[in-house]
């Protein structure tokens, strides 16, 4: 049986070779990829929802050279190590499968059998990170409707993805974990020092949620050399800056040939109450 239920009745689904079939007969296609569309038409709010193709693709690049390892390896080897035998685990907001993958081999070389999951709104994410690993479930879909039962979930992670916390505690376990990562403050400082003449720093968040209580905050930091021009602006075309600096910053970015830059990410970890 898939983790995942019936967008529009909420029935369990059944996977069969080519399709998700619910018991109200409502059929979704499974894509080449090996992912399933389950986001009906009316929660839409574009015609091509998410990060488009050429923020896929950067990102997918930048991710596949391992700039972003230390990450990846701190939230493998926490989950790999405090989740159940067989954790349901859910990666909302799971791009390209980057840190999907990481966490599913951790598991599995820990000894654990994991149900995996992944959902995002993006479907040219999606499509990679199904191409990525044969091993987990993806589905298009929205965090904010995400389509799983109700305490359904032992671990939960959502890195740089909207925060939808009613969902959250409707899918999580009792005692389920969430781990929520966020951008430390000096987090890729030496690129905004290049774009803007003001840089500033990300805001110090130590939050608390209603119904869970907050176990620790992991803090991860390394310096990485960006050794081209196109690493550079991969980088660039994976963060929200974007979308929000101005031309002059963007050219004095497209002059460097290489950037030594500092990656910090603090991982919050909640437990649900």
């Amino acid at each position: 049986m898939s983790l995942f239920i019936c967008p529009l009745c909420r029935g369990a689904l059944q996977e069969n070779a080519r399709s998700y079939v619910c018991g109200q007969n409502h059929v979704f296609d499974i894509a080449s990829e090996g992912y399933v569309n389950l986001l009906p038409v009316n929660r839409k709010h574009a015609k091509q929802p998410g990060d488009d193709r050429n923020m896929v693709r950067a990102r997918n690049r930048f991710l596949s050279q391992d700039f972003y390892s230390p990450l990846r390896d701190a939230l493998s080897a926490r989950i790999a190590q405090t989740a159940p035998e067989a954790a349901a685990f859910l990666d909302c907001g799971c791009g390209e499968g980057y840190y999907s993958s990481g966490i599913v081999e951790a598991l599995a070389a820990a000894g654990k059998a994991p149900r995996a999951a992944g959902i995002d709104i993006s479907k040219s994410a999606v499509r990679l990170a199904a191409k990525r690993l044969k091993t987990v479930e993806f589905a298009v879909a929205s965090c904010y409707h995400l389509p799983l039962m109700e305490e359904s979930v032992d671990v939960l992670l959502n890195c740089f993805s909207p925060l939808a916390l009613e969902e959250f505690r409707r899918v999580l376990k009792p005692g389920g974990v969430f781990y929520y990562v966020v951008p430390a403050p000096k987090h890729l400082w030496e690129m905004k020092e290049t774009l803007y003449d003001a840089p500033y720093e990300n805001p110090q968040v130590s939050p608390e949620y209603d119904g869970f209580a907050r176990a620790e905050t992991v803090s991860v930091t390394r310096r990485v050399l960006l050794p081209s021009q196109e690493s550079i602006s991969d980088l660039f075309t994976m963060t929200p800056y974007l979308w929000k600096t101005l031309r002059a910053g963007v050219e004095r970015l497209k002059a460097l040939r290489s950037l030594e830059v500092e990656t910090s990410f603090d991982i919050h970890v909640y437990q649900k109450k």
